[in-house]
């Protein structure tokens, strides 16, 4: 895939108001703990990550998209009536039906002939919708889409937590404990054909992308229903931790191999990289497998946790605000998710 008339030209964000550390979690899971004797601190020692951030209880997702989707539209200044596609690429979701984006998309007051519609591909639905929409632009189809998304992880933690008590094992808290990484927040990602006289200082050009996946792998983290009685139905989320990251990293080095080639860069070429954000032994096992130096990387999982889809361009809008990504870098997106799915961006910043 490859691209020459794609920008990015808004990066909004919302993040959570409620913060929630990991020291907070794990003192719900004092009886699980001293079962096993496992120390507190544990988990941010594990994962790397000392706290997240999560909606209140009565939070609806499409809000924190409509949130975000505005703040994309003011600061650049385009006209809604521009925008050609608005697509939700949330795992997190208002319900089945209708999609997501639909709601959001009335609330921005869109026109008639916008194309409406959600996207799924696990963490990363958001780098699929840019994809989707960058399609529509290099073929002229539309001049400018949004791609929004907003993901909760309040409640699959608080029944993983429960599920952890009631199910007091081992093995239960090893394929849990991925689970309680989760964070929340809600992004918008403006792009346009450039032809646009849009304010701020966003016109990062998308220049190609390659997408490798190993399916066979699509057992390995599974969130959705599980039947627990007659018509009753319970939220539960299992995450096979070492056999994900064995096999994400080894489908991220021939996706990294892949693209390197497509875009005919080598490594040197590569001026910064913005990772999804899982945590402290996958970002450390990326980077390596990869050949990447740490100090190309902008990590953000510490304080954020992992939100999904959110959180790699979350991660590039904080990157760019602190200066870490500067204007002429050559800038890739990594993205692993479950499926196995592995994307991988290139962009001139």
């Amino acid at each position: 895939m490859k691209y020459s008339r794609v920008f990015i030209n808004s990066l909004a964000y919302e993040l959570a108001p409620e913060v929630v550390t990991s020291t907070e979690l794990e003192s719900r899971l004092i009886p699980l703990y001293q079962k096993f004797r496992i120390p507190m601190g544990q988990l941010a020692a594990l994962t790397g990550i000392e706290q997240r951030r999560w909606w209140p209880a009565d939070h609806t997702l499409s809000d924190g998209a409509i949130v975000a989707a505005k703040k994309a539209i003011n600061e650049t200044g385009i006209e809604v009536a521009d925008i050609g596609a608005v697509v939700y690429t949330g795992v997190c979701r208002d319900q089945h039906e209708p999609a997501t984006a639909c709601r959001i998309a009335a609330k921005l007051g869109v026109l008639k002939d916008t194309a409406i519609y959600d996207i799924s591909n696990a963490c990363l639905g958001v780098l699929s919708g840019i994809l989707d929409i960058a399609n529509r632009i290099e073929l002229g189809q539309i001049k400018a889409g949004l791609v929004v998304s907003c993901e909760s992880a309040r409640h699959i933690v608080d029944v993983t937590i429960d599920d952890m008590l009631a199910e007091p094992t081992m093995q239960n808290y090893a394929r849990s404990l991925a689970t309680l990484t989760g964070g929340s927040g809600a992004v918008a990602v403006l792009l346009t054909d450039g032809s646009f006289n849009l304010a701020g200082e966003r016109n990062h050009q998308l220049l190609g992308a390659s997408h490798l996946s190993a399916p066979e792998h699509n057992n390995l983290c599974q969130w959705g229903l599980k039947e627990v009685g007659p018509q009753l139905f319970r939220e539960f989320m299992r995450t096979d931790a070492v056999s994900l990251l064995k096999e994400g990293v080894s489908l991220a080095k021939d996706t990294w191999e892949h693209f390197l080639a497509q875009r005919q860069w080598t490594l040197d070429n590569i001026d910064k990289v913005i990772c999804h954000q899982v945590g402290a032994a996958n970002q450390k096992k990326v980077l390596t497998a990869l050949n990447i130096p740490a100090e190309k990387e902008f990590p953000t999982f510490k304080l954020l946790g992992n939100m999904g889809t959110v959180s790699l361009p979350v991660t590039a809008a904080i990157a760019h605000d602190e200066g870490f990504l500067q204007k002429g870098d050559n800038v890739s997106f990594l993205g692993i998710g479950s499926g196995l799915n592995c994307m991988m961006l290139g962009l001139k910043w």
